[in-house]
Formats: structure tokens, C-alpha cells, sequence
């Protein structure tokens, strides 16, 4: 049994060597034929490298090549552009040769004819000189012959040459002056037509006392009051006069001050509307309004300097400005009639280029006079002037106050300008009222004035007053003389008289010659 199992033991272990023989036959077999076709890849793999080697020394070839040409090229252009250049170069520098030749000429040239000039100025000085003293010993000749020295003859020789052109210088000026009036007419007419046209405003009513409608003939008893204490006691608190006649349901408020007169009316509209009619409730009443009055007034300035698009305004003067609406003149509202009249400086002085805003303001406060006037001495036109001071306005603005009645000279066109916006506001159709007479005063003053020049025969005031008519003596005024005497007549009108709009002064000469025959 024993020798069974070591058979077996053997015959395995003889089993294992004969496979580990045929394993290592087999792998060394195998191995053989990697190396076989190992080698011949990487005899393959090197036939490709060196094809591919060369191939890349063929590119690197083909594009040296290339780089080469196109550098050649690229220098040939070079080449060709700096040989241009130069070529240039040279023509320019032939040209610069050429003109500096022709300056050179130029110059020869030059200094030939300023040397030729130098010559003739020498001559001509000394020919002058030369015709100077024979003129010097022609004059000495002639002041021996005529006995007159020369200053003699040239005053002698100047009278006769001023009365022989005297009427030639005279029809002259006439013409001019005409020519210029004709002008400066039609421009001023366009000017205020232009006014004109952009604004419009309400005829004014003449104001002079305020009045107070009633609701009943009873209400007049309970103002009265008994014994009088309740009429007495407004009159007191507002200091007005209270007219109660026989003019049915109406009170009639009279007073100098417009602000007193306002406040009594709007107290006394309170007082009928409450019914409570007592010495108490009436200074009670008559303070409120007051207070409110002020402010409405305030109020008043500021919309009328907003309307007007001006800046800012210091407050008392705005405040003054609002009491214009409670003044009348003519019974033209004065507030109106300034806001009017800064309307039309605003749009002539923009006709003309100027300071719209500043025509504007002066045109506003022209009259601010006039709010206080009633409560100070002086009249309107310095009181404004020294408010304006008062308050820093402008140097213009002041100036127009000042000169818009004549009182002083203007010194700047915005002033002219509101001199002639203030006529133009108050004499428009309906704008003033003019008593009948004033109206005849002003009528006989214009005929005065025209009749008071020597050698006016008679003058006639036409139109309204609009114009004179002035007959003059034909043997004692000719025709040059008429031009004279019309603007002496003009003249004495604007510094003697006060009148709205404008007045024309027409000379008429006429000479008549009558013979009988029998």
C-alpha cells in the first residue's frame, strides 16, 4: 500500500516537472515571438520618424523659402518708397531754389522803388517848401495891396461866406429835421403801437368818495345810534366822515386817506351783515379789518410784482406798492395805471434791446409816490424818489421817478421811456378823467404860449388840444425864420405845461395882395 501511495507521489511529482517543462519550452517559444515582432515595430516606427523628418525639413524648406521672397519683396517696396521720397524731396528743394531766386529779384526790386519813393518824397518836400514861401511872399504882396493882414481877410472872407449859405444851411437843417422826425416818427409809432396792441385794460371811473349800499332806509337810523354814539364812534375808530342824506339806501364815506375810506366801508358792510351795531363791536370790527386790510394790501403788492415777472422786492415796498390800488388820480386807478405803465416801458424797452426787467421795475414804482403823499409833506414825485433811495433801488429806477413829470433831466432811455409810458397810460380813451376846467386852462395856456412869440399874428388850440395852429406875419417871418419859431414854440410847451400825449405845433404863412380896380 505504501508503495502505491509513493508511486503515485512520484508519478505526480514527475507529472509537475514534465509541465514545468513544457510551460518554460512554451514561454520561451512565446517570448521569441514577442521579440520577432517587437523588432518590427520598431523598425516600422522608425521608417515613419524618418519620413516624417523629412517631410518637416521639406516644410521648414518651403516656408524659409517663402519668409524669404516676401522679405525681398517687402525691402524692394522699402526701396521704392524712399527713392520716391527722395525724389521728392529733391523737386521740393528745386522749387525753394526757384523762389528764393524770385525773392531775391522781389527784393532788387524793392529797394529800387522804395529808393525811387525816398527821392520823389525828397523832392516833393523840398517843392512844398519852396511853394510855401512863394505863397508866404504872395500874401505879403496882396496884405500890402489890400491894406489887411491875413487874419482880416479870413475873418472878412468867412462872414461873406456864412451870409451867402446861410439859408442854404437853414433849408439844409430844415430838411434833416424833418427827414428825422419823419423817421423817428414812424419807429416811436410802431414802438407804442406795439404797446398797444399787447395790452388792454378797463376804462377807469372817477373815485373820490366810497359808497356804501344798504339793505334797508332803516339800517341809516341804527348807524346813527342813539344820541349819535354809534356814527361818532366809527368816525372815531376809522377817522373818516360819514355823509347820511337824503339819497336813499345809501352812506356816502368821505375822507382824504383811500386806506381810512377802505377800511370804514368794509367795517361798515361787517357791522350791517352781523347786525350787532354797538360802540364795542365797532372797534372790535374795525380792528380786524384793519389787520386784514394790511395783509391784503401785502398781498396785493406781491401778485402785482409776480404779474410783472420782476425779482425780489424789499417788503415795505411791496407793502406801498399795495396801498396803490386804494389811490386814484383822475380817476385812474394808480396800482392800475403803474402796472399799465410798466407794461408799456417793458415792451418798448425790449423793442430797443434794453433791460426789460429793470424798464419794468421803474415803470412799477414810477408813482410810489403817491402811497403816501396823503400822510407826508412833499409831493409825489419826491417822496418816490426818496422811498427808492430809502429801499436801494437802482440808480435808473430813481432817475425815472424823478423825471417822469420833468422835474429833472432823464439820464438814461428807460427813464424817456416811462416818461412816455406814463403819458402814453394816461392818455388813452377813458383811461383819466379832466375837468372841464383844467380842460379849458390847459386850452388858453397852449394858445398863450404860441401867441407869445414876435411876429405871430394868432393862434388857435384844435383837436382837443392835440394841436396849435399859429398864424404867423408874412413880411416880418419868412420861411427859414417859421423853422425856428416852431421849435422855440415846442420847446416853451414841454417846460411850461403838463398835458397827456403829445401836441403838434403847425406854422402857416400866408401872403395875401389885393388891388381894387375902378
Amino acid at each position: 500500500m505504501q508503495t502505491y501511495v509513493i508511486i503515485a507521489i512520484l508519478a505526480g511529482i514527475v507529472g509537475i516537472v514534465v509541465g514545468i517543462i513544457i510551460m518554460v519550452i512554451a514561454g520561451k517559444a512565446g517570448l521569441d515571438r514577442s521579440k520577432t515582432e517587437a523588432q518590427a515595430i520598431l523598425e516600422e516606427s522608425k521608417a515613419k520618424a524618418e519620413n516624417t523628418v523629412r517631410q518637416a525639413e521639406l516644410d521648414g524648406k518651403q516656408k524659409v523659402l517663402e519668409l524669404k521672397q516676401q522679405a525681398e519683396r517687402e525691402l524692394k517696396d522699402q526701396r521704392n518708397r524712399i527713392h520716391q521720397t527722395e525724389n521728392k524731396l529733391l523737386r521740393r528743394e528745386d522749387q525753394l531754389n526757384f523762389r528764393d531766386e524770385n525773392l531775391t529779384v522781389k527784393e532788387k526790386k524793392l529797394d529800387e522803388q522804395t529808393r525811387l519813393v525816398d527821392d520823389k518824397l525828397t523832392n516833393l518836400s523840398r517843392m512844398e517848401a519852396d511853394l510855401q514861401r512863394r505863397i508866404d511872399s504872395q500874401i505879403e504882396v496882396l496884405e500890402k495891396a489890400a491894406n489887411m493882414t491875413r487874419e482880416d481877410a479870413k475873418k472878412e472872407l468867412m462872414e461873406a461866406v456864412e451870409k451867402k449859405s446861410e439859408k442854404d444851411i437853414a433849408a439844409f437843417l430844415r430838411e434833416q429835421d424833418e427827414i428825422a422826425q419823419d423817421k423817428a416818427a414812424e419807429n416811436a409809432r410802431n414802438i407804442i403801437a406795439t404797446a398797444i396792441q399787447r395790452y388792454s385794460q378797463e376804462e377807469a371811473l372817477e373815485r373820490t368818495v366810497s359808497v356804501v349800499t344798504l339793505p334797508s332806509e332803516d339800517m341809516k337810523g341804527r348807524i346813527i345810534g342813539r344820541e349819535g354814539r354809534n356814527i361818532k364812534a366809527i368816525e372815531q375808530a376809522t377817522g373818516v366822515d360819514l355823509i347820511i342824506d337824503d339819497t336813499p339806501d345809501v352812506i356816502t364815506v368821505s375822507c382824504f386817506d383811500p386806506i381810512r375810506r377802505e377800511i370804514a366801508k368794509q367795517s361798515l358792510e361787517i357791522l350791517m351783515k352781523d347786525g350787532r351795531i354797538q360802540p364795542g363791536r365797532i372797534e372790535d370790527v374795525v380792528e380786524k379789518v384793519t389787520k386784514e386790510l394790511d395783509e391784503a394790501i401785502l398781498k396785493y403788492g406781491d401778485e402785482a410784482v409776480f404779474r410783472l415777472g420782476l425779482g425780489r422786492m424789499n417788503k415795505e415796498l411791496t407793502r406801498l406798492i399795495g396801498r396803490l390800488r386804494y389811490r386814484y388820480s383822475y380817476g385812474q386807478n394808480v396800482l392800475e395805471h403803474s402796472m399799465e405803465v410798466a407794461t408799456f416801458t417793458g415792451i418798448m424797452a425790449a423793442e430797443l434791446g434794453l433791460n426789460q426787467s429793470l424798464a419794468k421795475r421803474a415803470g412799477l414804482l414810477h408813482d410810489i409816490g403817491k402811497a403816501v403823499d396823503f400822510e407826508q409833506e412833499g409831493s409825489h414825485v419826491q417822496l418816490g424818489a426818496k422811498l427808492a433811495k430809502k429801499y436801494g433801488e437802482n440808480d435808473i429806477v430813481i432817475n425815472s421817478i424823478e423825471s417822469h413829470h420833468g422835474d429833472v433831466p432823464t439820464t438814461s432811455i428807460i427813464s424817456e421811456l416811462v416818461s412816455a409810458a406814463d403819458t402814453l397810460s394816461a392818455a388813452r380813451p377813458g383811461a383819466r378823467y379832466e375837468s372841464m376846467e383844467n380842460y379849458i386852462e390847459r386850452l388858453e395856456k397852449l394858445e398863450e404860449i404860441a401867441g407869445s412869440f414876435d411876429g405871430v399874428e394868432k393862434a388857435y388850440a384844435i383837436q382837443a388840444g392835440r394841436e396849435v395852429r399859429v398864424m404867423v406875419q408874412p413880411e416880418k417871418v419868412d420861411d427859414v425864420a417859421m423853422v425856428k419859431i416852431a421849435h422855440e414854440i415846442k420847446d416853451k410847451i414841454e417846460n411850461e405845461m403838463t398835458y397827456p400825449g403829445q401836441i403838434r405845433v403847425t406854422l402857416i404863412r400866408e401872403l395875401r395882395v389885393q388891388e381894387l380896380a375902378q
